[in-house]
């Protein structure tokens, strides 16, 4: 590491001023991903903003929505008797991100502005259309992730708060990297009112991504033998060390169907 200045505003409007002393400052939202990458040499700071003390964790639900605060850790949504009991999968999906210390430290919020296109959150959020506050506006999922590392966020914006529309059922399964953990497939299905929607995230070049193809087949039908005859492209799938283009393409329909057996 080298030096740098920290700073633990109490209020969003105190971070927005603190962030805008220095053009190298960042927020820290937990850290799970910046302090790793500061470290490497991989990014640069000279004063971190801590929004941990900008009252930012929180979580509520009402009869139509789970509210989650963006510095709520993950171990807190997972275990948080009213998101278990509203959206379980929501809860699972917290549950199984990384590994104990990443969940004690890592903040909704933070995976969300990283927007990693492995990282789990943004496949739920896509699925279920969630809503992403800000200090400056609301913006709709669907607005939200541009592409690797991108979202809609302007500088020095920060996320309050995401808004979680209660679906009739929901499921999220991965297939995890077995040293990050990171999902090298994950699926979220969304059964809702106005139909089902299928978020993939760790498969996509671009990141997070809407699968049209499963989603057709299953507001057709929905059971798990519907998607036997979907065909899933390899083309803008991510083909690493990790895993082919190929491989990933039928771990989509896999996950989904491990989705679909938790649902039905």
């Amino acid at each position: 590491m080298y030096e740098l200045q920290y700073s633990m505003p109490s209020s969003v409007n105190d971070a927005v001023a603190e962030i805008k002393k220095s053009s190298e400052a960042k927020y820290l939202a937990g850290g799970m991903t910046l302090i790793p990458t500061l470290k490497a040499r991989l990014s640069s700071a000279d004063m971190l903003v801590d929004l941990k003390g900008a009252n930012l964790s929180n979580v509520s639900v009402s009869s139509s929505e789970v509210v989650i605060g963006s510095m709520t850790r993950h171990c807190d949504v997972a275990s948080s008797s009213e998101v278990l009991s509203s959206l379980p999968a929501l809860a699972k999906l917290a549950g199984g991100i990384g590994d104990h210390m990443v969940r004690s430290c890592g903040t909704i919020g933070g995976s969300l502005a990283n927007n990693d296109p492995a990282a789990c959150y943004p496949s739920a959020v896509l699925a279920l259309d969630a809503t992403i506050i800000t200090n400056e506006r609301t913006i709709g999922a669907e607005d939200f992730f541009v592409g690797m590392f991108e979202t809609a966020l302007n500088e020095n914006e920060i996320i309050t708060e995401v808004k979680f529309p209660i679906p009739e059922k929901a499921s999220y399964i991965k297939f995890p990297n077995p040293a990050s953990r990171y999902a090298m497939v994950g699926v979220f299905i969304a059964k809702k009112a106005t139909g089902v929607a299928v978020a993939v995230t760790g498969a996509g070049e671009n990141g997070v991504f809407r699968c049209s193809e499963i989603e057709n087949a299953l507001n057709s039908s929905f059971n798990v033998g519907s998607i036997d005859n979907v065909e899933i492209s390899p083309d803008g799938l991510n083909n690493d060390i990790h895993a082919s283009g190929s491989y990933r393409a039928n771990l989509i329909k896999e996950m989904a169907k491990r989705a679909l057996n938790e649902m039905i």
